[in-house]
């Protein structure tokens, strides 16, 4: 006679179901679910969506009517000159709102929720990644959309320019991870925003953003011929003008993938100690 204990276990429960999912596909689908999730909140807060919309107009207008003059002898070449390290400089200081954004849904609780969830641990913050991916799309097309405005010209293909616009969103989204790892360390978003500054800032300025990189100081050129932003820069600027390229593309590759083998698993490590 069969008792109960001879009963086969029964593993049609709904998290039963969830958990004999291979586990990089369950990944792929919370995380993608949970980067919906930043999608809404993002239309449905589209001021949240000014720093990369209005900051490239300033940036833009206040550097080439002012001193592109004095650095170009033309408005017209200094924005041509300008306009990709424009574009790299504010999807790169745009990544910084994730940071920001995750500091305060953490001291929300908004994350003690995500926990109860049949999710895995690092989804949530994948998802945050990945729906961030708006706001550069964002940045790119209103930086290309003030330069049209103002003269700027793209005088390759539409093939490059779309490459050189997709390598700047690839850039931001590597960079990303930096803020996420921040946003786990640190105790407020006021501070997440002042230390990601601090980090940014020199890259931008310490590079060929606004001006060629060999006027630099000799003793800053060390720093200048590392910046991941000067190959980002040189980069787009060839793909944009049709400049020399040389390796700017590879390298500017090889820092994304750096980024991420470097941040992202610490950002993770960070993230199940600190929820």
């Amino acid at each position: 006679m069969s008792t109960l204990a001879d009963a086969p276990p029964k593993t049609n429960s709904p998290l039963s179901a969830i958990a004999a999912k291979p586990r990089p596909f369950r990944l792929a689908r919370h995380s993608l679910a949970l980067a919906k999730r930043s999608l809404i909140k993002t239309w449905r807060t589209p001021e949240a969506l000014i720093d990369v919309t209005l900051q490239p107009v300033l940036f833009l207008i206040i550097f080439v009517y002012i001193f592109g003059g004095a650095v170009a002898g033309s408005t017209h070449d200094y924005l041509q000159f300008l306009l990709p390290g424009i574009l790299a400089q504010t999807i790169a200081t745009g990544a910084i709102a994730i940071g920001v954004n995750l500091n305060t849904d953490i001291a929300k609780g908004i994350f003690d929720r995500f926990r109860s969830l049949p999710v895995p641990r690092s989804a949530p913050l994948v998802g945050a990644v990945l729906g961030d991916v708006v706001r550069y799309v964002v940045v790119t097309i209103s930086t290309l959309a003030i330069g049209y405005v103002l003269g700027f010209r793209i005088d390759t293909d539409p093939l490059r320019a779309l490459a050189g616009c997709l390598l700047a969103v690839l850039f931001a989204l590597c960079l990303s991870w930096l803020p996420v790892l921040v946003a786990m360390k640190v105790r407020t978003a006021g501070a997440v925003q002042g230390l990601m500054f601090a980090l940014i800032m020199p890259m931008s300025f310490a590079s060929n953003v606004f001006v060629s990189a060999d006027t630099l100081p000799g003793w800053m050129q060390a720093f200048v011929d590392v910046n991941p932003m000067t190959h980002l820069v040189a980069a787009v600027r060839g793909l944009f003008l049709g400049t020399p390229v040389g390796s700017h593309v590879w390298w500017t590759l090889a820092w994304c993938a750096g980024f991420v083998a470097v941040f992202m698993p610490l950002a993770l490590r960070a993230y199940r100690r600190k929820i």
